[in-house]
């Protein structure tokens, strides 16, 4: 029995109530002690940097320790780090490997980014029949921002024809329902569509929401399309609205 065993549920609440440095070190100790929760959170507090400095290659190895005890997203968070490169170097294969092992097992998120590897072919034989029929599922689940990034690419794939009939209005009410739910690219795509049917004020608020929920890479990508959109309006009002969100700065931004 380690000394993390002997604590009540009062008292580990009391230890984690406090600074971010105190929670991060609390964690840690669990971590030590081989607790496979603690060791999940701990490796996302080095990704994070949160409550300790940012170190990707630590948390990566907190990951490995927690997916060994069967850590289902712990799993997935390997892969992500295999996936984007994250303490390690890029490798998409191994990253699906993990992705789809945790898929397999249930995990919302994994089904998500194995389904992004089968679309695009990066790691696995493309598949987008598979990767749709993944999505959708996820979407079906009804589990948070997962569920709402999978209506988004279900969008995506209606709006292209991938695996199914070309379908606008499907992708409108899939992007209408990601950005609902909170996914930027949901908030982004919603944007483009009510612009393109003569929404503009209220594409210009999507805009706002994609920019303060959006990363870096997704938003100078965001930025550079309305800056050459056919929408006046987007070259301008759209361009600051997205920026007027981004500095506004009031989600954490996902990956």
């Amino acid at each position: 029995m380690t000394a993390i065993d002997t604590l009540t549920p009062d008292a580990i609440a009391a230890r984690l109530s406090g600074r971010p440095e105190e929670r991060a070190a609390f964690v840690r100790e669990a971590a030590d002690a081989g607790v496979a929760e603690a060791q999940a959170v701990y490796g996302q507090m080095l990704l994070d940097g949160t409550g300790v400095a940012a170190e990707r290659q630590a948390a990566l190895g907190w990951f490995v320790k927690a997916a060994a005890q069967h850590h289902v997203m712990a799993l997935n968070m390997v892969g992500r780090c295999y996936d984007l490169g994250w303490g390690t170097a890029v490798d998409k294969a191994r990253a699906a490997e993990c992705y789809r092992i945790a898929a397999e097992r249930g995990l919302d998120w994994a089904m998500y980014n194995y389904a992004t590897l089968l679309a695009l072919g990066e790691g696995v034989a493309e598949d987008k029949p598979a990767a749709l029929a993944l999505l959708e599922k996820v979407a079906a689940m009804d589990s948070g921002l997962a569920s709402a990034k999978a209506i988004n690419f279900v969008g995506s794939f209606a709006e292209d024809g991938w695996a199914c009939e070309r379908d606008l209005a499907r992708a409108a009410a899939c992007y209408a329902t990601a950005a609902e739910g909170g996914d930027f690219r949901g908030c982004f795509n919603h944007a483009r569509m009510l612009g393109a049917a003569g929404e503009i004020e209220m594409a210009l608020a999507w805009l706002k929401q994609a920019g303060a929920r959006g990363n870096v890479a997704f938003l100078a990508k965001a930025e550079a399309w309305l800056a050459a959109s056919d929408i006046p309006a987007f070259r301008t009002a759209g361009v600051a609205a997205l920026r007027e969100g981004r500095h506004a700065d009031r989600h954490p931004r996902r990956a």
